[in-house]
């Protein structure tokens, strides 16, 4: 068996034709030369000897990015187009030899897969990428960058559907994966919408268009970007072209366009996690910020009845069955007078469930995070300058009467955080409604009287934009 020296010596003189190449065309000169070799040298010996570690490549792998980076610069500068010899080779060599030997080490795989990225190699990138999932199948962020891979790069939703499916089998209780798939299959669904709407197969009014695309109301809302045809590459079709005539309402009703895979994502995923009404909040997050997509709604319907049907006493399950009709619904729509009206009665219909849980404490807590969501929900809509009287009136309504839930949990010293009570606080001061504030503050102190949040506020005569 060759020993450390021998090994190191053999890669060693495979660089031997590069370096007489780089002396011949000028690109270094002999004493560069002699000082790439004793680099390489002792990096090589470091590597061949016992006790290597990851982080020894990872420094070599450096060292060679940046020698082939001068070498690219010089050769440009001298206007040399082409040596026979470049260093993205070697490169590829030494991570490869690291990936063998420290398999366990992510980092080195990274580090592989980002350089074939950028050098555009994509074949080796896809070796690498069946490679580093066959040695770490129960890595969910592995098979998440293999699926963004097959997405940004290839645009291959079949291959990408594949790394998501299979990163499942091995990764089922990844929460994180299941969020990701779902999130994947409204991308694309999002994508062949826009894709109806440039080919005229949209069957939305354009009254409803023009209303969607002003949808600048709410924060943390995706709003979908606008699709052009250069960006889809329909741009040579014009009204002239022959295309198959198809019915707006069968494309409608097709399964991809109709939600049917996020649904089943969706009950496989509450399967998987016993129907826990967290990870379902989660997930109904996920699908509300594509509120632009038709499907969004019927999809959110199916989680909520879903959810109330496993759940129907439980806060999270409550908040999301209250906010569902004002998922996408912005201050300035016709909807939203009808839309509150049903959401008073979904939050009175969520107190009276909330009673048949056992225990008064269960009871007040369970009341307190419902009207904390609640209130979050409906105060953005006071954002909006120019709302209609009657709405501000009924939105101040429901706001106090929520409060009153979430002071009644304060004055019973029932409250489990000072930071969602901090929160609410800011939120109430902000919109003026300081005679609900100062209660609130005086029973928040009673459970958290060393709070420096709170302290700073404890004097009704201190303003309360230090909370901001």
């Amino acid at each position: 068996m060759a020993g450390a020296s021998d090994k190191a010596r053999y890669y060693l003189e495979q660089s031997v034709p590069e370096l007489q190449e780089l002396v011949r065309k000028q690109i270094f000169t002999k004493d560069e030369v002699s000082s790439i070799a004793r680099k390489r040298s002792e990096f090589e010996h470091k590597l061949s000897a016992r006790g290597s570690t990851a982080s020894d490549y990872a420094r070599y792998v450096e060292y060679e990015m940046n020698l082939d980076a001068l070498r690219r610069t010089r050769a440009k500068r001298l206007g040399i187009k082409a040596t026979s010899y470049t260093g993205q080779r070697r490169i590829f060599f030494v991570l490869d030899r690291a990936t063998q030997k420290f398999h366990g080490d992510t980092s080195l795989w990274m580090l592989y897969l980002s350089f074939a990225r950028k050098q555009k190699a994509n074949k080796k990138v896809a070796q690498i990428i069946t490679n580093m999932l066959r040695l770490h199948p129960a890595s969910p962020e592995l098979w998440i960058y293999a699926a963004n891979y097959a997405w940004e790069e290839r645009a291959d939703i079949t291959e990408t559907r594949g790394y998501m499916q299979r990163g499942l089998r091995f990764c089922n209780h990844s929460k994180r994966l299941w969020l990701q798939y779902l999130k994947l299959e409204m991308i694309y669904i999002a994508k062949i919408s826009a894709r109806c709407r440039i080919l005229g197969l949209d069957s939305r009014s354009p009254q409803e268009e023009s209303l969607q695309d002003g949808q600048d109301f709410g924060q943390g809302l995706i709003t979908l970007p606008h699709v052009t045809t250069i960006d889809t590459g329909l741009e040579s079709i014009t009204a002239d072209s022959a295309l198959p005539t198809i019915s707006e309402s069968k494309i409608a009703s097709t399964p991809a366009l109709a939600g049917a895979i996020p649904i089943a994502i969706f009950a496989a995923a509450m399967k998987e996690f016993q129907e826990e009404p967290t990870f379902g909040t989660q997930l109904f997050d996920c699908v509300a910020d594509f509120h632009g997509l038709d499907c969004a709604k019927r999809i959110l319907q199916h989680m909520v009845q879903s959810l109330m049907a496993a759940t129907p006493t439980d806060a999270a399950t409550l908040t999301c069955f209250i906010r569902e009709l004002l998922v996408g619904l912005v201050a300035a729509s016709t909807l939203l007078p009808r839309a509150l009206i049903e959401v008073l009665d979904r939050f009175e219909l969520a107190m009276r469930n909330v009673n048949s849980l056992k225990g008064s404490l269960e009871q007040t807590r369970t009341r307190e995070a419902i009207s904390q969501h609640t209130i979050k929900c409906i105060a953005t809509y006071l954002e909006y300058p120019e709302l209609d009287p009657d709405i501000r009136a009924v939105l101040t309504a429901m706001i106090k009467t929520a409060w009153a839930h979430c002071l009644r949990s304060l004055k019973t010293k029932s409250s489990r955080s000072s930071d969602e009570t901090i929160a609410l606080l800011k939120i109430l001061h902000l919109h003026g409604f300081k005679d609900l504030v100062q209660p609130g503050v005086t029973s928040a102190l009673s459970i958290w009287p060393d709070d420096p949040q709170l302290l700073a506020i404890e004097s009704p005569v201190v303003q309360l934009e230090q909370l901001q």
